[in-house]
């Protein structure tokens, strides 16, 4: 399986992005603060710059986010709208948004690890797609792990989006919507990735 392995505050330097919104927020870096940074960019590289932006965060490579925007251009309503919704539907970002995990990366491992399930089912596939009424479950056999009651202590003032319901003490969650994009609070111009794959 492919994974992303880049530097996490390089990364989130050279894309403009705040290290927090991955999650992690003791991370900064002093690389090359003195540089010149060209401070014009072409269409081109705004339009890439944002695409990598969005696969970064939520540890998406090239192949699989194609793959989501294709779908995106045939679904009803905007392209761009619906492919942030796909990604934020990810399993593994709905365990990070729930707070069972630090960032999306340790979300990705611990749903790989088999820690949920999905309608009473074990999944471990972090792109699985949750849909509205599906209920997430932390494993009876994973809850006296350290590391999960070190993160929802570490997350017990994070706020929890909208459109999943969070019952902390059972540790299980439903999806009692879909996704909508002012729900996703991200600094995303998501219009740009799709005039970059429509070109």
């Amino acid at each position: 399986m492919a994974k992303n392995r880049q530097p996490i505050a390089k990364r989130c330097k050279a894309l403009g992005i705040s290290p927090s919104a991955m999650g992690y927020y003791k991370k900064e870096t002093t690389r090359n603060s003195n540089s010149q940074v060209r401070k014009k960019k072409s269409e081109y590289a705004t339009q890439l710059n944002e695409k990598q932006k969005v696969k970064f965060v939520y540890g998406v490579l090239e192949k699989q986010f194609r793959g989501y925007y294709e779908k995106a251009v045939r679904m009803p309503g905007k392209a761009g709208d619906n492919l942030l919704i796909q990604l934020e539907s990810r399993l593994d970002n709905i365990v990070f948004r729930l707070g069972f995990a630090a960032t999306r990366r340790e979300a990705r491992q611990l749903v790989n690890h088999g820690h949920f399930t999905v309608n009473g089912k074990k999944v471990n596939i972090p792109s699985y797609q949750v849909k509205p009424g599906m209920v997430i479950t932390l494993k009876e056999s994973s809850r006296s792990i350290e590391r999960f009651k070190l993160n929802l202590e570490a997350n017990a003032y994070h706020v929890i989006p909208k459109w999943l319901d969070f019952d902390a003490a059972n540790m299980v969650a439903k999806v009692v919507a879909a996704p909508t994009r002012e729900d996703i609070d991200l600094p995303i111009e998501e219009h740009l990735i799709v005039e970059l794959y429509s070109k």
